[in-house]
Order: C-alpha cells, then structure tokens, then sequence
C-alpha cells in the first residue's frame, strides 16, 4: 500500500450493488462486496442486505461505493467522496486535522472494527473527505502478498 492516494468514493439510496456490477460489466475487473448485515455494526432489518463497502478495481483504475446509512439520505449531486488512504499515520491525521478547519468533522477518525483508523468530515467548501489509515495488520498483510 502507498503512504497516501486519492480513490472516489460513491454513495448510493440502496442501488450500489446493481451499480456496481453493471461498472464491472463494463470496466472487468475485481468486484469485492460486504454488506452491513456482515459486520458487527448494528443495523435494521431493511439495512443489513445493503452494501457497506464495495471496490472495483481493474489493472488502470479503482475506486469504492457504498449504500448510504439510514440515518443519513444519500443526495444526487452530494454522493461522491474522495477517500484518502494509506500507511502514513502522521501524514493523514494532518491532513484530516487541517481539512477540517472551518467545515465539519462527520465521524471522528478512530480506529474501527476492521482494524484501521478511519473517519470522515466535510470541509469548509463543501466537498466530502474519508481518510482511512491502515492498521499494523492490514499493512504486514499486503506486503506479504507481494
């Protein structure tokens, strides 16, 4: 994994995994899927078939989506993030800290159930933000694969 990179991130109102599929139709490549009901976050009924995370990723592009949480309506026009991610922990808190001046902080970064630091804020121009830093384990995991 890079030290940082930029991915979009869309959000979709519960048509993520059909999107999804009809960009791997189109573009090949890897499709990874896990919805909400698959993790230990809690969620209704209705949301758990949802999809929580999904990448695409081909040998030229990647980039990741997900169905928007319940309790916040995913807007046509306000659905695309832009995730910033990688190993560098002090690098990315930086720059999570200095974005979120002047604009709002949507979900503190924290360190979350798959084992990374993430969070998410909206800067003061308005444009969405999701920083996730690679936990200990999900780093020595890819450099063994290499």
């Amino acid at each position: 994994m890079q030290k940082a990179y930029l991915c979009p991130y869309l959000m979709f109102d519960g048509t993520c995994e059909q999107a999804m599929n009809f960009y791997q139709s189109c573009m090949g490549g890897t499709l990874k899927m896990q919805r909400y009901g698959e993790t230990p976050m809690p969620c209704s009924d209705s949301q758990k078939d949802k999809i929580m995370h999904a990448s695409l990723e081909n040998d030229s592009l990647s980039f990741m989506a997900a169905d928007g949480q319940e309790n916040r309506k995913t807007v046509q026009g306000d659905n695309v993030h832009l995730s910033v991610a990688g190993t560098d922990e002090a690098r990315l808190k930086e720059m999570f800290l200095r974005l979120s001046a002047g604009g709002a902080v949507t979900m503190a970064l924290e360190k979350q159930f798959w084992g990374d630091t993430f969070g998410m804020l909206t800067d003061k121009f308005g444009i969405h933000w999701m920083f996730n830093i690679a936990g200990a384990k999900s780093h020595q995991q890819e450099q063994s694969e290499k």
